[in-house]
């Protein structure tokens, strides 16, 4: 009961939100020709691992800060636990904190096939508790498909992605026999982490992954030029990760991860990176087995 309390209060207090600016503006609120790219805030939650780091505002419900876009997006996290559509955190997304492309000057708006979809299935659980879908969020507002737009993760026609492409095939760093590899490429890796990944990016043909707080170091086996270069960067590389698929980097970037990897030209490379799906108990044994191993 106070979850679907919370969830009506959240709902109310966004769609005031939402009508009160629309009433300002009879169309999609327009974008200053000095907008700015800002890092999407950690404690974002609505949108922390999306796929990119920076948000371009003010965003496309004119909040004007990370400050405020956090606070008001914040109101829709509750929604999501609903599992309407698989695309409703994307498409929130593209409101609240649409990715920044450096080439453009104004935020990609979602597509509307994209808004339609979330719409029809997320609607009814939001008129059960007696809430209508916002005016701001009126899908008449986004392009058709034929303008650059953000699709839906199965629309045919993806005219933007914000995430990471898939491939066919499986990385070999994020394999299914990655767990079992980990243990017997422990000693062999210059590096290895237990950490949580606060994000993730493509960077050409390879994927940037950025570790969110602090990482507990299980091994670190490299000279102090390489540590160095590892402490300016801060993050891991997965090279050709957008060639293929990588399933610990899919869905909501939750929970422990342990990583495996060497530096190479100044670079941490992943060799193997697993996300622990069972209990803290058991990934405590299993980090326990691999210290106990004399490399």
């Amino acid at each position: 009961m106070v979850y679907v309390y919370s969830l009506c209060v959240c709902v109310l207090m966004l769609s005031v939100v939402c009508r009160s600016r629309a009433d300002e503006d009879d169309g999609p609120v327009s974008t200053p020709a000095r907008s700015v790219c800002k890092p999407v805030p950690n404690t974002m939650h609505l949108c922390s691992g999306i796929g990119y780091r920076e948000m371009r505002l003010p965003n496309l419900l004119g909040h004007e800060s990370p400050r405020e876009a956090q606070q008001q997006s914040a109101a829709w996290t509750p929604l999501l636990g609903k599992h309407c559509h698989p695309d409703a955190r994307r498409f929130l997304c593209a409101l609240f904190a649409p990715v920044c492309l450096p080439e453009l000057a104004a935020p990609v708006r979602p597509c509307r096939s994209l808004c339609e979809a979330v719409r029809d299935a997320c609607l009814p659980v939001m008129s059960a508790f007696g809430f209508p879908w916002p005016e701001m969020f009126n899908c008449s507002r986004f392009p058709d498909g034929s303008d650059l737009c953000v699709p839906g993760e199965r629309d045919p026609v993806r005219a933007v992605t914000t995430d990471t492409p898939k491939g066919s095939v499986v990385c070999e760093v994020c394999s299914q026999e990655a767990e079992t590899e980990i243990q017997q490429n422990f000693c062999s890796s210059q590096f290895a982490f237990r950490l949580r990944i606060g994000s993730f990016s493509p960077d050409g043909s390879d994927v940037r992954v950025v570790p969110q707080g602090r990482s507990r170091v299980l091994r670190w086996e490299t000279g102090p030029q390489e540590q160095q270069a590892a402490m300016e960067q801060s993050a891991l590389w997965l090279l050709e990760g957008r060639s293929c698929s990588c399933r610990a980097l899919e869905g909501r970037l939750t929970g422990s991860y342990i990583a495996l990897g060497d530096m190479q030209n100044g670079r941490m490379l992943l060799k193997r990176l697993v996300r622990w799906s069972r209990e803290e108990k058991e990934l405590k044994k299993f980090i326990r087995t691999l210290l106990r191993q004399a490399c």
